[in-house]
């Protein structure tokens, strides 16, 4: 597999690797590196290494890309697991904590049921005295111990958004929402050859269902299932042949009603052009009468 000498370079003091040609098939372009040194004072040579480099005109695989940036639209599959950063761009924190407790606040920020028979108490000692309803809240309590869940803080939008399921850790950003709509226009916008032949846009098209919050000014959902567009997200300035009232033709044109003219007359010539080439018919007739007369 090792061909002949193809050059030698100096790498320091008594350093010198020699390059040999490689006629390994799978390996083209490649070079054995030989590197070879000597001690100072030394007449001997030692072998330091040996090992197969790239030439300049080898053939090279690509440079290794991360996951994350060769993942492309459609190469997820059933069972995939794609994780976020958390540092990603198109999120933010969902939950940002302006709606807890002040510092110094009669609320606190974590609920127990300690916490919770504090409140009561000082709000019962301000009305009346209460005793027993305090303890029996106190005795409720500590019979529940760990074992029973905070009660929620009723009153703050973390709250009533986590009663209705809306909760979330992280949502969607400003610069987002910016890249998806970009993506969206670029695929089923009005630049498209497909739009560019629609008879009218999707804002005037009935199986267009609008979107929620500030994408309902420029983005809808296509409900056509004849149309290409069919559960994606288009723009209004979008079209297709699916339109709603593409279909709606003009009735077509009725020709006039034939007229007949039985009162007029119609003139044609007695006698043919000139330039015609034929001759008169009252000439010839002259003609031959005028030949019989001769004759006779």
């Amino acid at each position: 597999m090792v061909g002949e000498h193809v050059s030698a370079e100096a790498d320091g003091d008594r350093v010198v690797t020699h390059f040999f040609e490689c006629k390994d098939f799978g390996y083209r372009g490649w070079r054995w590196a030989v590197t070879v040194t000597r001690a100072s004072r030394s007449k001997l040579v030692t072998l330091d290494e040996t090992v197969l480099l790239p030439g300049p005109d080898s053939l090279l695989a690509p440079e290794w890309v991360p996951w994350s940036e060769r993942l492309r639209p459609g190469d997820m599959g059933p069972g995939d697991l794609l994780p976020t950063e958390a540092e990603d761009l198109r999120l933010e924190p969902g939950y940002t904590g302006e709606d807890m407790p002040p510092p110094n606040s009669v609320v606190p920020e974590v609920v127990t049921p300690q916490n919770l028979v504090d409140l009561v108490e000082a709000e019962d000692a301000e009305i009346t005295d209460t005793g027993p309803i305090s303890d029996a809240v106190s005795d409720t309590a500590a019979a529940a111990g760990t074992e029973t869940a905070p009660p929620p803080v009723r009153g703050t939008i973390a709250s009533v958004a986590e009663e209705l399921g809306m909760r979330r850790a992280r949502v969607l950003s400003r610069y987002g929402l910016h890249v998806a709509a970009d993506r969206w226009d670029e695929s089923f916008g009005a630049k498209t050859p497909m739009a560019q032949a629609a008879p009218a846009p999707c804002v005037s098209c009935g199986f267009l269902v609008p979107l929620a919050g500030s994408l309902r000014q420029a983005f809808g959902v296509c409900a056509n299932e004849f149309s290409p567009a069919d559960g994606r997200v288009v723009s209004l300035a979008y079209g297709c042949g699916g339109h709603s009232e593409a279909a709606v033709m003009p009735a077509p044109l009725r020709p006039a009603p034939p007229v007949l003219d039985s009162m007029g007359a119609d003139a044609f010539p007695l006698r043919p052009s000139s330039d015609s080439g034929s001759v008169p018919a009252s000439s010839s007739s002259e003609a031959d009468t005028s030949e019989g007369l001769g004759h006779s």
